[in-house]
């Protein structure tokens, strides 16, 4: 087998505690601007849809360049993987510098697009956050570039340590300029644009340090090579139009959260904020995923690609059982943890509540494994099937839900819960038909 207990080990833990660490940013966050009201909260949270957007299609480009760089690692051709690798940084990096012009220009004029005229208290607080958080991307492109670089073979202890590194410059400085000097919106986002930074420039030093054996030599390396690039993308654009629709999805529906009212946006951001925690082991799971059936490809081992993916969906559901159950007996408690109004502390526990039951049976299918099959290729049929479900059944059922039959936020969740289900039913049957292990090695 190409992965012993330990090999897994070592790949899995550190990616567990990166994912907690990745989502206490965002909780910290949360906690830290709630301290200046819903309208600051709200403010927050709408942005927060627009980022993930912009993350989300980073983190699908990173995935095309694991796929490959794990490839290339499992076949043996070390110089294949770091061209890869280098090729990666280029691609993220013009992406990330592209995005954040285009959220400088026009930024209040594209807050009122896409989340029509919420209160003008919400609006500024969002132009604020949105503004500097924009500034921050191409630090964070390039250190999903570096992350995927070591994931891809196997060091997941890197971006584990760089994700420490982040949280503790982003609470110190949420300390500081929130608490210290009153900043409140502002604080958050400088706070997190001061870690993206300082976690962007130190992984990119790992990468190209001599410790890395698919290291960046040369800055020649990263002149854009057509051939690479073509194989990052043949991964990267199918999962990143996937992820890219599905925060748009995502971003549809806020709008529909935004008619609520204020009391809504808040108990609905605070609920995306918690399902983070209950996530974890999936998502790291799902990351572990990409790395060793990405090798197993790579080693044309079709067979323990397969048996590797049963068994890391087996321990991602294991996970989730844990929190989900965890997260239903504390919800109350807290949602009252982040300074909201009764309505919406009690419209939060409402959502938690059904969130821990539903994702109990169906989140691994969803979103785990998922991320098999584009490690082995098939990227363009998660890519299909997700923006199909999503605008069918995400979108189309939380309309239904939330606006026809007048169940406000627990309505829009409900339309989300099916999308789940849709999703886990179709992944599930590309896994057992076999076809996912049918697509040609890209290394």
């Amino acid at each position: 087998m190409l992965f012993s207990k330990k090999d897994l080990q070592k790949l899995i833990i550190p990616l567990m505690f990166e994912q907690l660490l990745a989502v206490s940013v965002g909780m910290v966050d949360t906690l830290m601007v709630s301290q200046a009201g819903e309208a600051a909260i709200s403010g927050v949270a709408l942005v927060d849809n627009i980022n993930r957007l912009i993350i989300q299609v980073m983190a699908a480009l990173a995935t095309g360049g694991a796929v490959v760089c794990s490839q290339f690692v499992g076949k043996g051709k070390e110089e294949g993987a770091k061209k890869s690798g280098a090729q990666l940084e280029t691609v993220l990096l013009v992406f990330s510098v592209c995005m954040t012009l285009l959220s400088l220009i026009g930024t209040r004029g594209l807050l009122h697009a896409v989340f029509g005229n919420v209160s003008e208290d919400v609006m500024d607080s969002a132009v604020l956050y949105f503004t500097v958080t924009s500034l921050s991307f191409p630090f964070l492109g390039i250190y999903n570039a570096g992350a995927a670089i070591f994931r891809s073979i196997g060091n997941s202890k890197i971006s584990m340590q760089i994700s420490l590194l982040m949280n503790v410059i982003n609470i110190v400085g949420n300390a500081i300029f929130v608490f210290g000097f009153h900043w409140a919106v502002f604080g958050v986002a400088l706070a997190t644009l001061l870690s993206r930074i300082v976690a962007g420039i130190v992984i990119t030093l790992l990468v190209c340090g001599k410790t890395n054996p698919i290291r960046i030599d040369k800055w020649s390396e990263l002149k854009p090579d057509g051939s690479i690039i073509k194989k990052i993308l043949a991964i990267g654009i199918p999962s990143g139009v996937e992820n890219g629709m599905f925060q748009i999805g995502k971003l549809a529906v806020t709008s529909m959260v935004a008619t609520f009212g204020t009391a809504s946006i808040a108990a609905n951001s605070v609920g995306y904020t918690v399902i983070d925690f209950a996530n974890i082991p999936g998502n790291a799971m799902g990351l572990a995923l990409i790395t060793v059936v990405g090798q197993c490809i790579g080693a044309g081992e079709k067979k323990q690609a397969k048996q590797y993916t049963k068994k890391l969906v087996g321990l991602a559901y294991l996970g989730d059982w844990i929190c989900n159950i965890a997260l239903f007996l504390l919800a109350g408690t807290i949602a009252k943890c982040f300074h909201l109004s009764p309505e919406a502390v009690r419209i939060a526990e409402q959502i938690l509540h059904c969130f821990a039951v539903t994702s109990l049976f169906i989140w691994p299918l969803s979103f785990t494994l998922s991320n098999a099959l584009r490690a082995a290729g098939d990227a363009t049929f998660t890519m299909i099937v997700s923006i199909a479900s999503m605008w069918i059944f995400r979108v189309g059922s939380s309309y239904f839900f939330g606006i026809v039959l007048q169940m406000g936020v627990l309505g829009i969740w409900i339309g989300m819960f099916v999308d789940w289900g849709a999703r886990s039913a179709l992944f599930g049957w590309r896994f057992l038909s076999g076809k996912w292990l049918q697509r040609k090695a890209l290394a």
